[in-house]
């Protein structure tokens, strides 16, 4: 195909036409897009219950909650002999651990290691 053949496919109506055809519908698409869009942010702003100042959460009257920190320490199932009496599960704990004895929290020690395989000598 030669220049000549390119200007006249270029010229023909039939392109004109179709090209047209293509851009009509590209616009009623983007417009339908447009108004879904603005219909339903209209419905969401009417179904939505935004909440009242009432009706937010607020601080308890005894002020903010704190943190509270303690060293736990495992609390054991008692182990029973063979002529004891056995475990009732009324007696069993819904906690698998309870306050330690000692609350100071440990700490590092200078001839540690740290960690597995950190690379120190560990506790000679």
């Amino acid at each position: 195909m030669n220049t000549a053949t390119y200007a006249e496919l270029a010229a023909s109506s039939d392109h004109v036409v179709a090209v047209t055809i293509a851009f009509v519908g590209g616009l009623i698409v983007a417009c339908a897009l447009i108004w879904a869009v603005r219909v339903g942010m209209r419905v969401m702003d009417t179904d939505t219950h935004h909440p009242s100042p009432e009706e937010q959460p607020h601080v308890p009257d005894g002020g903010p909650v704190r943190e509270m920190r303690e060293m736990r320490e495992p609390d054991d199932v008692p182990v029973v002999t063979r002529d004891g009496q056995r475990l009732m599960p009324h007696e069993l704990h819904h906690a698998s651990t309870r306050t330690g004895k000692d609350q100071k929290p440990r700490r590092w020690s200078p001839g540690s290691s740290g960690s597995f395989g950190g690379g120190g000598l560990g506790r000679t």
